[in-house]
């Protein structure tokens, strides 16, 4: 299932500006055929191209970043390295490769 965020984002902030895609390629330099691409979700857009679209209709894109998730994610990382390193391992000996056949040249 596709993400459709950002789709929603282009076309809610586009309708409230008035303006219409070929208005916002023009303003943007974005072409017509990737903003539609964008608004229907069949492309997403980077993070620079939401804020110059953004930009180009009169607002300012802000991007908060989930410092609780990240942290969260640092402390099961964390675990799960304190839990591999509690594994039993064994060392194996070298590798023994069968040998090749001999090709007659």
């Amino acid at each position: 299932m596709p993400d459709t965020r950002a789709a929603e984002l282009i076309g809610d902030m586009r309708r409230r500006a008035g303006v219409n895609q070929a208005e916002l390629s023009r303003r943007t330099g974005v072409a017509a055929s990737v903003l539609s691409a964008y608004e229907h979700g069949h492309r997403q857009p980077s993070v620079a191209a939401l804020a110059r679209i953004a930009d180009a209709l009169g607002l300012e894109l802000q991007v908060a970043q989930r410092e609780q998730g990240l942290a969260r994610s640092g402390e099961i990382l964390e675990q799960v390295l304190d839990l591999a390193e509690l594994l039993p391992s064994r060392r194996r000996g070298e590798l023994a490769y069968p040998p090749l056949p001999r090709v007659a040249a």
